[in-house]
């Protein structure tokens, strides 16, 4: 039997919020083409992610990776900080 593995979504952003007891607020932004037009578009995105030991600040520049649901809000989980502000 083949076994199929698969690849873990990982995605790039900005940490906007660290109010939240082991969590954050992460703002995605990508560049989108415009169907007409032809002009690239940026588009944001905001998910919630899981900071277990509460590492990051506002500001921080994070890579975060699905996982399974940890709350009703929360998929991702952080797994690096990329650029800290301090």
């Amino acid at each position: 039997m083949t076994e199929q593995t698969k690849t873990q979504r990982t995605l790039t952003g900005k940490v906007i919020s660290n109010k939240m007891d082991k969590s954050i607020t992460v703002l995605i932004e990508r560049l989108v083409k415009h169907p007409k037009y032809g002009k690239y578009i940026r588009r944001s995105t905001k998910l919630h992610a899981h900071d277990e030991n509460n590492v990051c600040q506002e500001g921080d520049i994070v890579t975060i990776a699905e996982c399974r649901p940890i709350s009703k809000t929360k998929t991702w989980t952080l797994v690096a900080v990329v650029e800290s502000v301090q």
